[in-house]
């Protein structure tokens, strides 16, 4: 089992930046791929960004590339999302995954709750 928590949501404005953190517990973290979904309201939960345990590899939905980085540090059993010049269409709730598969569809065995991030125009 591994329990995530995720932190680093609000309110911000078009063109600001935020960071999602998320602590993972009660497994081997470093054995783990990471992931970053969001969801919004009507819509299925959509794959963000990704990051593999082995060479810390990374992969992105074309919507993120070049504005988002997704990173993890092992030390703290972490992953982290920086998102930079946010865009309304951003808004959503952002889930941590773990054990994350590298194949589409993309999905992934744990997820925390959720944190909500609302980008304003």
């Amino acid at each position: 089992q591994v329990q995530l928590v995720e932190s680093g949501g609000g309110l911000v404005q078009a063109g600001d930046s935020l960071r999602l953190s998320c602590t993972a517990s009660g497994r081997t973290f470093r054995n783990s791929h990471m992931a970053w979904f969001r969801q919004t309201p009507g819509k299925e939960r959509e794959f963000v960004a990704a990051i593999s345990y082995g060479d810390s590899s990374t992969r992105y939905a074309d919507s993120v590339k070049g504005r988002f980085t997704i990173s993890r540090d092992n030390t703290k059993a972490s992953v982290s999302l920086q998102m930079n010049s946010l865009e309304p269409e951003d808004t959503g709730v952002y889930y941590c995954a773990a054990d994350f598969l590298f194949h589409i569809p993309y999905s992934a065995r744990y997820w925390g709750q959720g944190t909500q991030v609302t980008v304003s125009s």
